[in-house]
Formats: structure tokens, C-alpha cells, sequence
């Protein structure tokens, strides 16, 4: 089932299993089973150190436990773990296998003093991009904690149960039988959600520190780059991230990184994430930052509060808070977010396979969705404003191609309707005419484009009419020592190349402020502790 590659792969890497781990098969005579059979066999004749069982007796079919030998350590998958989720597989082998995780001692230990019995399921799809992060997450956290439990569920494959409970939106996460969160989250987020007391004990571990000369808000492309760059010049520098890697880590494929034929987003945000721990970089995660105030005087310190209640004072500032999903702003829009209402066709997609799903938004984002979703879903409608479609042409050839699509253009989505539990249709009017049609469907996949996260600095900072900061071609803001970067700033052409060089170009501005302009010397980071 694994290619030559693949295999040999995954042979070097479980010689670093420290235990004995068998693997434990829930089967029957389906198709699935079979291949499920076939993946776990092939899995135990690469280690010495992997058993193979096939008398399991789990509730889903087919599943397998991941059994650390003469332990009640174990995690387990329900379904075929391949796609994004092989990566988690891997991972699990190993972690179950005693071969020691990435994670910090802190985040360690936090995990091991949780009290309390956490059963939890995961809802995920293959091709999910997001999912891993989570499974990945709650997977480690079952090997440290054996009062932590998680068992993956390929949506796909066991529909009638993600009906049954309402999926609509991957990952999705149940803990002991009620809903505990979607989206992407951590093992900090995680562990954050279950121990009250985390979020009170690292604001007042950020108060603590002393100011820093560069300051970077957000952790993306831009916000990666400015900190790299200041970083190098010796200066003391932190970023404050609600999400490192922000909105690259919802992005499917990356074709147009030059040099990188080919990249998806997670991996990205990954590489850009080890390339800033390779310097002096303190990074302050899960923080978002809720208000700035300027310098008393030139060269003093900018402050910049914390949703957590946590203040961080620095000389300079790079703000890089990027932008997120843009949204319809229609009745029943909020009330059905991920009960139908989503923003990724790659996620949650194949929770709609063979029902009737819109795409909101004609560009090239919808057009994608738009295709790709017509391969897994009965019937698409992709409904647009403007009174032709704005994605490239060969989109719309594709598209135009494609049986089970309609177009619906000049259109303007009015209300978003469900039944209470999830979405049974939307309305839209005709602008042509001002009629109004009703759409039954069980999915509206929006795809209109971003607004930058930017009301925080509303008033302390100019923005644009579209909520921009506005930037010079140096990356400062109208406030003194307060540079920008990034799809949140006025610089045209959102793109993730022109992110990281908006970024480098804010890190080098901060640096040269600071060299220019003298800091008083109660301000000074340094001579204020002669």
C-alpha cells in the first residue's frame, strides 16, 4: 500500500521507537477494512518493535488502537489515516513509542497535572489541512496523560454519524460526549481551554518581562520576517501571536512561493516558525493584542495591551496582525457558522459529499472551491455580484465544463436559512430585476476575499477607508516608532512574497529608528538599569 519511498521512510524513522507498540484492528469484510488491514500489516513488518492484532472490539468500522505494550497508553483512529492525517499516524507510532515529542517541558507538564477523565473525538477529513494540528495535539497529550483519551474520525467514512451529530465543519472536536471546539487549536489552546488557570499564569509571566526594542504583532509571513530581521541586528526582540503563521495556515496549495514550486500552508508556517526560534526571539503565542498607546516622547516606549489583561512595552513596534475571511454580514450567517456556513472547500468539503452546497464569490477563490467541490459534492451553485465572473478565464472554462454547476451571477445573497440545527437554503435578489429566489441546499462555502484585522488600532492609528494601515513606503504608521506590514496595511497585492518582504523592510525601518532617534534614559532598556 505505501510506495518504496514512503516505506523506507517510515522504517527509518520507527527506529526510534523506545517500547514495544501493537497494533489492535476493528474489521469486518468491507472494502475499507481490507485496505485498513493491508496499511497496519505492511506498518508492523517495518519495526521489530510493532505487533499486529486484528481481534479489536471498537464500536467504529473499521479502527485500530495504537497500544504502548503492558500500558493503558494508547490512541486510536477510526478510519484510514492517510492524506493529511498520515503524518499523524507517523507521530502517533512514535509518541506511543516513547520517542520524546517536540513539546515544552512546560506544555509537558501541563498536560500530566490535568485532572480529571478527558474522552475525546475528533471529527476530521482527509483532506483537511487543519485537522492534523489537532489530532496531532490530542494524540500527543493521550501518550503523556493516560487519563486523556482521543479517538480520530474520517468524517467521510462514517457520515451517517457525522449527520447524526451535526458536522459540518472539520476539525471538530467532542469532549465526553459534548462539544468542545472546531478550527484549528494547539496542545497549548487545548490544555489553555481544560487548566482555567493558564491564561491568569502567562499574562503574569508577560508582565514580567522587561521592554524590548522591537515589538512584533502577529506571527505571519510579515511578522515572521520583521522579527528574523531585527533579530539579526542584535536588538531585543519579541512577537506577540494569537496564531503563528495566521492566515497561511489556512491555505491549501502555494504555487507561486518563487523558489518553491510547490508548498501547502501548514508547512510553511512550520518552517517559518523554526526559522524565528533560531534566533533570541522571545514568542509570546495565543496573545492577541487589544489596544496601543504611543510614546510619552520620542524614543520612548509604545504600549501595547493584551486581551489576557497582559501589558508589553517596546521602543519600537511592527504591527502585522494580517487578515481573516471576509464575511457576508447576512441574516443567519453568524447563527449557521460551521453548521453549514463555512470558508473551507479543502476541510470541509467531503463532510458534503453528494449534497447541494453554494459558492458565495466569483473570483479565483470561488472558482476553485467552486471546482474542486464539484467532484465530491451532488451539486454546486456559485452565485456572484458582479454581473460576470472575475476568476481567470481557464477557471471559468473549467468551470463552465462541469455538469453538476450552475452560475449565478448579478446576484446579491440576502439571507442565509436553517432549521434550527443547520442550514437548509439561502435567499439571494435578482439585481437585474430585484426578484427574489430561494436555493435549497445543505452548504454555502463563502469565497469573498479578507478584511484586515485592524479594528484595535481604530482611533491611535490612521487606517484606510477599508480598515488598512496606512504605511509609507518605509513601513511606518502615523504613530512615532509604529511600523506595518502585510496583508493588514495599505500595500497593494496581498500576497505572502510581498508579506515577507513588507516584513523585512518594517524590521530594518525599526532597527534604523532606533539608531536615529535617542531613547530617554528612563526608557532605555539598558540605561535605565545603570
Amino acid at each position: 500500500m505505501l510506495d518504496p519511498t514512503l516505506s523506507t521512510q517510515l522504517k527509518s524513522h520507527l527506529e526510534n521507537l523506545v517500547h514495544p507498540i501493537e497494533l489492535v484492528a476493528t474489521l469486518d469484510a468491507g472494502a475499507k477494512s481490507a485496505e485498513l488491514d493491508e496499511l497496519l500489516a505492511e506498518i508492523a513488518s517495518l519495526s521489530e518493535k510493532i505487533s499486529y492484532r486484528r481481534d479489536g472490539a471498537a464500536s467504529r468500522v473499521p479502527s485500530f488502537d495504537v497500544v504502548r505494550v503492558g500500558t493503558d497508553i494508547s490512541v486510536t483512529f477510526a478510519g484510514i489515516p492517510t492524506g493529511h492525517e498520515f503524518t499523524s499516524l507517523v507521530l502517533a507510532l512514535l509518541h506511543v513509542g516513547g520517542h520524546p515529542s517536540k513539546a515544552t517541558q512546560e506544555v509537558i507538564e501541563q498536560v500530566r497535572n490535568l485532572e480529571g477523565d478527558f474522552e475525546f473525538e475528533t471529527y476530521v477529513s482527509l483532506t483537511c489541512q487543519n485537522c492534523p494540528d489537532v489530532v496531532q495535539a490530542l494524540n500527543l497529550m493521550s501518550t503523556l496523560n493516560p487519563r486523556v483519551r482521543n479517538v480520530t474520525i474520517d468524517g467521510a467514512l462514517f457520515q451517517d454519524e457525522v449527520d447524526a451529530r451535526q458536522v459540518m465543519a472539520v476539525p471538530t472536536v467532542f469532549l465526553n460526549g459534548e462539544s468542545f471546539g472546531q478550527g484549528r487549536m494547539t496542545v497549548e489552546e487545548i490544555v489553555g481551554k481544560l487548566d482555567s488557570g493558564a491564561a491568569a499564569r502567562d499574562a503574569e509571566k508577560i508582565n514580567e518581562k522587561d521592554a524590548f526594542e522591537v515589538l512584533v504583532v502577529g506571527g505571519g509571513p510579515a511578522g515572521a520576517a520583521a522579527a528574523i530581521y531585527a533579530a539579526r541586528k542584535g536588538i531585543s526582540t519579541g512577537v506577540v501571536s494569537e496564531r503563528f503563521g495566521g492566515q497561511v495556515l489556512d491555505t491549501m496549495a502555494i504555487e507561486n512561493f518563487i523558489s518553491v514550486p510547490y508548498t501547502e500552508g501548514p508547512k510553511l508556517a512550520t518552517a517559518l516558525e523554526q526559522h524565528v526560534h533560531e534566533y533570541d526571539v522571545d514568542v509570546m503565542n495565543l496573545q492577541r493584542a487589544r489596544h496601543i498607546e504611543p510614546a510619552a516622547e520620542p524614543g520612548g516606549l509604545v504600549t501595547v495591551e493584551l486581551e489576557s489583561g497582559a501589558v508589553v512595552r517596546s521602543r519600537t513596534v511592527v504591527l502585522s496582525t494580517g487578515a481573516r475571511w471576509r464575511s457576508m454580514n447576512v441574516p443567519g450567517e453568524s447563527e449557521y457558522r460551521n453548521k453549514g456556513v463555512t470558508y473551507c472547500p479543502h476541510c470541509d468539503g467531503p463532510l458534503f459529499k453528494g449534497k447541494r452546497v453554494a459558492v458565495i464569490g466569483g473570483g479565483n477563490s470561488g472558482a476553485e472551491a467552486a471546482i474542486d467541490l464539484a467532484g465530491v459534492v451532488g451539486h454546486v451553485t456559485l452565485i456572484e455580484f458582479d454581473p460576470q465572473l472575475r476568476a481567470d478565464e481557464v477557471l471559468q472554462r473549467k468551470l463552465r465544463s462541469l455538469p453538476n454547476v450552475d452560475i449565478v451571477v448579478s446576484a446579491l445573497t440576502t439571507e442565509v436559512r436553517g432549521d434550527g440545527e443547520k442550514v437548509v437554503g439561502l435567499v439571494y435578489t435578482d439585481r437585474t430585476d430585484d426578484s427574489t429566489h430561494e436555493v435549497e441546499l445543505d452548504g454555502i462555502f463563502v469565497q469573498i476575499g479578507l478584511l484586515p484585522n485592524t479594528e484595535w488600532l481604530e482611533g491611535p492609528i490612521e487606517l484606510s477607508p477599508r480598515g488598512e494601515i496606512v504605511i509609507d513606503d518605509r513601513g511606518a504608521t502615523s504613530m512615532p516608532g509604529v511600523f506595518a506590514a502585510g496583508d493588514c496595511t495599505t500595500v497593494p497585492y496581498k500576497q505572502i512574497v510581498i508579506a515577507m518582504g513588507a516584513g523585512a523592510t518594517a524590521g530594518l525601518s525599526a532597527f534604523d529608528y532606533l539608531i536615529r532617534t535617542p531613547a530617554p534614559v528612563a526608557d532605555d532598556p539598558v540605561l535605565a538599569t545603570v
